[in-house]
């Protein structure tokens, strides 16, 4: 039985210090072209923590997907600033 406490201590101990995998969209409404999402996919991409970006022109929007323990959304919005195109987060995190 203690055995088994144990295992299961463990195992929530050691979950909740996995990084959590989060989801945020940000408005980026200064994209003006269809090559403008390359632009923003790219500088997302670079950003480390980040595994994916799916970037939308006609919506003007980009839904990025990281590791919060590598990567605050501060670094995302700076990130396409960067590159030229202000972003605001909207919907909040996921």
């Amino acid at each position: 039985m203690k055995t088994l406490l144990v295992v299961t201590l463990s195992a929530v101990l050691t979950a909740a210090a996995w990084p959590a995998s989060r989801t945020v969209t940000l408005s980026i409404p200064t994209m003006d072209c269809p090559v403008c999402p390359i632009t923003v996919k790219k500088a997302l991409g670079k950003v480390e923590g980040v595994s994916k970006a799916e970037v939308n022109f006609d919506k003007r929007q980009a839904i990025v997907t990281f590791d919060d323990a590598k990567v605050g959304v501060e670094s995302l919005t700076r990130a396409t600033k960067d590159a030229g195109y202000l972003s605001i987060v909207t919907g909040g995190l996921k």
